[in-house]
Formats: C-alpha cells, structure tokens, sequence
C-alpha cells in the first residue's frame, strides 16, 4: 500500500488550451453578447467581473466555441458556473495518470472510445464530458439526481454529433448513493471523476455566498447569487463525508475501476481520507496538488487493484 503527495503543480498543466491570457477580442467575435460584461481593468487590460456568474457563462461559452467546437452550451439560470481552466486541468491531470500506470510503454496519454470514464455529478454544464471527449476522444458516463440538470446536458449532447454517441447520463435515483445504480456489474471504467459538494448545508453555502460579496473589491459591483443548486453546492456532512461515502462505497466495486479519484478542497481532511483509504485496503492511493493563481486544488485517486494488475489493465486497453 502507498499513500503520498505525487507530485505539486504550479500553474496550469502544459497541455492546458487556456494557459495565457484570455482573447477578449477574438472571444467578443465569436459571442458578440459577451460584449456587454467586458471592461478594462485598473491594469488597463480587458476583463470580465468573474463574480458575475452571466458574465462568467458567456465566457465559458465563447472559449467552449474557440478551443472545444461546442456551438450550443447553455445552463439554467442559478445552476452553477464552472471556471473552464480549472476543469480542463482536472482532466489533463487524469490522461496522465492512466498514461503513468503503465509508464513503460506509453509515452502518450491513451486517446479513444475505448477509455471509459464515470462523471459522478455531471451537471448541467455537462463540462468534464466535453474537455474530456474532445481533447483525448474518451468516452463518458456522466451520474445526476437532478432532472433539470439531465435534461439540460442531454440537450448539449444531442446538438454535437461527436458527443452524441460517446457521453450517456445516468439519472442516480437513491441521493444517498454514489456508485450504487449507476455502475452495472459488467462494466469496466478506467477513472471515475467527481467535483463534490462543498459545503455541509445550505445555511452554510449561503454563508459563503455572503463573504464572498464582502471579500469583492469596490471596483466591482456585488451580485448576491455564485450560481449552484443545493444539490451541487452542499451535502449533509459535507465534503468530508461525501468523500467518505464515496471510498466506501467504492470498495464494492474494486474491479470495475482502474482509478477513483475526486477533486479536495479541504486540506485539513487530506489525512482523514488516507486513514480511510488504509481501513478500506486500497493497494494504492496519492494526491496530485494544483496550484493556479490564489487557487488551490487537489485530486485524490486510489486503487483497490495491485500494480501488476493496473499495468495489465492499461496494457491491453493500449492494444486496443
């Protein structure tokens, strides 16, 4: 068993399309709405209000049509806004990593259909499935309890042929489960990815929301509403125990997946984490630290497969 910090990354990953500064210019002509929410800041560059969660959408929408060929994206009013940047990286980071289990011959990230990835919380945004599909061609099933938010990403879907055939969703019925009724007994996934619920009730969100708006400088106007729904935004417990349910449950399915993995946003639970890790006999477990900006992030993966087994698992799916 090994549990350690993997390695610490500072900036965006080298594969990463949104190192380098925004094109406000060349983005206003792809979406002339943008427009509107760009100004030049005390520097005298342009900007956006990144506190703004329309501004930020129409962004999000613009660079999905610049780097990803995604020409209808859109997400109800109050769901939440992902920042594009730092979702691609999560992916990047985890093309390494399968690329890493079998260093010996691969010196690519693997590319395909024929990588299986599980989005446990997909959203409406429906983010992780399209970095993922259009940067290395993988193949996603992406987990929601929020019908909304499923009708909304289907709708993403059904309007890209090359997303059509390769991301399906899968509506998760029981709230208190995460593996459980969406992984069938036959299937083999590569990774699983998920950006968990922060907070531990929606007093507390709210909370957050309210410093956040403090915490804005005077330059800028406050808006009262992030983005995000409950169900995206808080979990009884919190992340910590979100996490936890999720490496316990995922110990019923040590076979189906190479590779669990969640984003951390909390530090301070690093450690209560690894304790559980090593209660559920994981073979093997680290943490891979993203350091953007004032940005902190943190992916945790584990196994519950030996070494010799996850080589030989990326061995034949690169012969395949």
């Amino acid at each position: 068993m090994k549990g350690k910090v993997h390695q610490k990354i500072n900036g965006l990953h080298e594969r990463n399309k949104h190192n380098g500064e925004y094109d406000f210019e060349l983005l206003i002509k792809l979406l002339p709405e943008l427009s509107e929410y760009v100004f030049k800041n005390k520097w005298n560059k342009l900007s956006i209000d990144f506190f703004n969660p329309e501004a930020v959408k129409l962004l999000n929408k613009a660079l999905l049509k610049q780097y990803y060929n995604i020409e209808t994206w859109d997400i109800p009013e109050s769901y939440l806004t992902p920042p594009i940047p730092g979702r691609a990286n999560y992916i990047h980071h985890i093309a390494d990593l399968l690329r890493d289990t079998n260093s010996k011959t691969n010196v690519k990230p693997p590319s395909g259909e024929h990588i299986n990835m599980l989005d446990i919380g997909m959203g409406a945004n429906c983010i992780y499935p399209i970095i993922g599909r259009m940067e290395y061609g993988w193949s996603f099933v992406g987990s929601e309890t929020d019908i909304i938010a499923i009708e909304n990403a289907q709708k993403i879907i059904s309007s890209h042929k090359k997303l059509q055939s390769r991301i399906e969703i899968r509506q998760q019925e029981n709230n208190n489960s995460i593996f459980k009724g969406i992984i069938k007994t036959d299937e083999l996934y590569d990774v699983s990815i998920c950006n968990p619920p922060f907070h531990a009730s929606a007093m507390e969100a709210e909370k957050a929301n309210k410093r956040k708006t403090l915490n804005l400088k005077s330059d800028i106007k406050p808006h009262k509403n992030f983005g995000g729904q409950s169900n995206e935004l808080w979990y009884k417990g919190g992340e910590k125990q979100f996490i936890t349910n999720m490496i316990n449950e995922s110990s019923i399915f040590s076979n189906n997946c190479l590779w669990f993995t969640t984003l951390v946003s909390k530090e301070s639970n690093l450690d209560f984490f690894k304790k559980v890790l090593k209660s559920m006999e994981a073979d093997h477990f680290d943490i891979i630290e993203m350091n953007h900006a004032n940005k902190k992030a943190r992916i945790l993966y584990w196994s519950f497969l030996k070494e010799n087994q996850r080589e030989k698992w990326m061995k034949i799916k690169t012969k395949l």
